[in-house]
């Protein structure tokens, strides 16, 4: 019985193998133009804790080797490489004898230099929708043989995020917010953003939008007058260390609804900043901080 059965398993292992070994070379898209991918890759660079999620998440988990400083989620990324993204050494990259290195922005053209020496590489830069998410879930999956795995996460979630607003139903109706990404700056998302769009599917009024963007990131810098002035009815957190009782200290903030009626949710910065699997996370904690506040 030990025999046959290890038998079957060699067989249904072998089969699997060479099924996706047959499915390659593969031919796939990123911002950075079209790249062949010869073989399954078994040695994965993602240097984008995002995209590190992603992987994970549609199971090539297995072939990831190294991802970048922040890269903390799910489970097991502590035994991954760890790579500066912001301040990329190429050299070290090529070093670690990659088979794809995923970027989530170019510096240096760290693409070419990657690519001179013959090793695939993948740029997704920040999603401007929940769209534009679901597509890197799907490129990454053609790209890792797991493309299968990867319609199956991207229809979890459109399932999941249409559940959450389906919950929250018209409680967002002419709800006005300010999402804070940068307590210092100011700058913050407005609903042209990948943020703001997610957000929007709980049909609340972003009041970034009616501050100038200058120059069309999508990212207006408010100043603390402006935030007073539009006196939102919800203030999203979504840097670390800020709390109601932060906020309230600062300059005219308590003069504010949201401030006065506790009406402040806050976030997980991590997940707040990633356009990965745990979207539906970001919109279930914005919502359901909302109806807990009635």
């Amino acid at each position: 019985m030990l025999a046959s059965c290890s038998g079957a398993t060699t067989a249904t292992t072998t089969t699997t193998t060479t099924t996706l070994a047959a499915a390659f070379p593969v031919t796939v898209a990123s911002d950075a133009g079209s790249v062949t991918i010869p073989a399954p890759p078994t040695r994965i660079a993602a240097l984008s804790a995002t995209h590190v999620e992603m992987l994970f998440a549609i199971g090539a988990g297995d072939a990831v080797m190294a991802g970048d400083v922040n890269s903390d989620y799910p489970e097991g990324t502590d035994a991954l490489t760890k790579i500066d993204a912001f301040n990329l050494n190429v050299e070290a990259v090529i070093a670690l004898d990659p088979d794809l290195v995923v970027l989530s922005y170019d510096p240096g053209e760290a693409v070419a230099a990657l690519e001179a020496v013959g090793i695939p590489t993948l740029l997704f830069t920040t999603a401007r929708s929940v769209e534009d998410s679901y597509q890197q879930i799907e490129v990454l999956g053609t790209a890792t043989g797991h493309a299968a795995e990867s319609e199956a996460l991207v229809s979890a979630l459109q399932t999941e995020l249409k559940d959450i607003a389906a919950d929250f139903g018209d409680a967002g109706g002419g709800l006005r917010y300010y999402y804070e990404t940068d307590p210092f700056s100011f700058y913050t998302p407005n609903s042209s953003t990948f943020v703001g769009r997610l957000l929007g599917l709980l049909g609340m009024e972003n009041i970034a939008d009616g501050a100038p963007d200058e120059f069309g990131s999508g990212f207006p810098q408010l100043t603390t007058e402006f935030i007073v002035d539009a006196n939102p009815d919800v203030i999203i957190l979504a840097a670390a260390g800020e709390d109601l009782s932060s906020v309230a200290t600062r300059d005219g903030w308590n003069t504010m609804t949201a401030v006065r009626e506790g009406r402040v949710v806050m976030l997980d910065p991590d997940v707040a900043s990633r356009w990965g699997p745990r979207i539906t996370d970001l919109l279930r904690a914005v919502a359901d901080g909302i109806a807990e506040m009635g």
